[in-house]
């Protein structure tokens, strides 16, 4: 029986290791807060922003995680950009889902 623990544990680890996945968010949702606020940036690559389906711009961040992404898109974020990202794309009155839905969005579209 502990063999049959350890083996699926194992499986389990390696599993989750291999892969980011992005399950919080709900991309549908996100699109139209991304249409409305991330789009500004998110389109043209203003200020450094990564433009979403630029595969190769957002498979370091993608790889990094959604915690992590996800806090950026919240807290605000200076990376090596021109511009730093303002916290929730500037527009304040975005609830904590709202960015995470926009986040799942821009991250389907760029995978």
């Amino acid at each position: 029986m502990s063999r049959f623990l350890s083996a699926s544990l194992c499986a389990l680890f390696v599993c989750s290791a291999s892969s980011t996945v992005f399950a919080a968010g709900d991309a549908s949702k996100g699109k139209a807060v991304f249409d409305g606020t991330c789009a500004t940036c998110h389109t043209a690559g203003v200020g450094g922003a990564p433009k979403v389906g630029d595969k190769a711009a957002w498979a370091p961040r993608i790889k990094q995680g959604e915690a992590v992404l996800v806090s950026h898109a919240i807290k605000g974020f200076k990376g090596t950009a021109a511009m730093p990202m303002p916290p929730k794309g500037g527009k304040a009155t975005l609830s904590d889902a709202d960015v995470t839905n926009a986040v799942a969005y821009m991250v389907k579209q760029s995978k």
